[in-house]
């Protein structure tokens, strides 16, 4: 099974994704997004995938959106778009992609529904949260 991270590794949620995905037992393609940027269409077929739009897909904390004026309700999705191929840290992540799905990962857990096989637990969020129990069962 092929897994793919739409990838940050200075973001908490998008390391501790990783490390769900890789306890699984799967290696997965790492694009790093933020280095190697976006395409229009790859934006778009990434957002049609996940069933989300570029409003749902902004990242409206710790980056520029507010100062780009990108939070306004009249802003097009097109506008949108233009300037997450500008910035790419615009886009929220991480974004997984794999035979199940795609999916943006917020919170953490929400990478479990796209596994083959569960990790063993317990396995926790990035604020210690537990997610899977010791008998790898989900909590909560």
């Amino acid at each position: 099974m092929t897994i793919v991270i739409h990838h940050n590794p200075d973001c908490g949620t998008s390391r501790n994704v990783l490390d769900i995905i890789r306890k699984s037992g799967a290696e997965p393609v790492v694009i790093d997004y933020l280095r190697e940027g976006w395409t229009r269409p790859q934006l778009l077929a990434l957002f049609a995938a996940a069933d989300l739009t570029p409003r749902q897909a902004l990242r409206e904390t710790k980056s520029p959106a507010k100062e780009l004026g990108l939070l306004d309700e009249d802003v097009t999705d097109s506008a949108i778009l233009d300037a997450m191929l500008a910035h790419p840290v615009l886009v929220n992540r991480p974004i997984v992609c794999s035979p199940k799905g795609a999916r943006l990962c917020r919170p953490s857990e929400t990478v479990l529904d796209l596994l083959d096989r569960l990790p063993p637990g317990p396995l926790y969020k990035e604020d210690g949260e537990m997610i899977l129990n010791d008998r790898g069962e989900r909590v909560g």
